[in-house]
C-alpha cells in the first residue's frame, strides 16, 4: 500500500465513482495512509456488516451516504449520513448497514503522544 508523506498535501478526486456501492458486498479505498493518519472509504449494500473488533488507534467514523446500525462497547445507534462517531483505542465496535452506504473512517495514530 502506497504511503502518503505528511509533508505533501494530496487531492484524492472521483472517490464516488472510483468506488461504487457493489451489490451484497462491501469495498473499501484507502485514500491516505502515513505514519500520523490512515483514511479509508467504505461502501456497504444493505445487510452486509462487520462483526465486532477492535482498533488500537484513535477511528473517527463519518457516514457520508445511507444509514447503519453501529455498535461501540454494547451500545447501538442509527447513524444517518452526516452523523460521525469517535471510537477511543481498543473500543469495541461493529455496524450493519440498513440502506446501500457511504462511510469515511479515519485511525489516527496515539503512539507518542499524551492521551488526555
Amino acid at each position: 500500500m502506497p504511503t502518503t508523506p505528511v509533508s505533501e498535501s494530496l487531492f484524492r478526486l472521483g472517490l464516488n465513482e472510483a468506488l461504487p456501492v457493489s451489490e451484497e458486498a462491501t469495498t473499501s479505498r484507502v485514500v491516505v495512509n502515513n505514519a500520523v493518519l490512515r483514511t479509508v472509504i467504505f461502501t456497504f449494500d444493505a445487510g452486509q456488516l462487520l462483526t465486532e473488533h477492535a482498533s488500537p488507534k484513535a477511528v473517527v467514523v463519518t457516514l457520508l451516504e445511507g444509514e447503519m446500525d453501529f455498535t461501540v462497547s454494547g451500545r447501538t445507534e442509527r447513524m444517518r449520513a452526516g452523523d460521525v462517531i469517535y471510537l477511543a483505542p481498543n473500543d469495541r465496535h461493529a455496524l450493519t448497514a440498513v440502506t446501500p452506504c457511504r462511510m469515511q473512517l479515519v485511525m489516527v495514530d496515539m503512539d507518542g503522544r499524551e492521551q488526555v
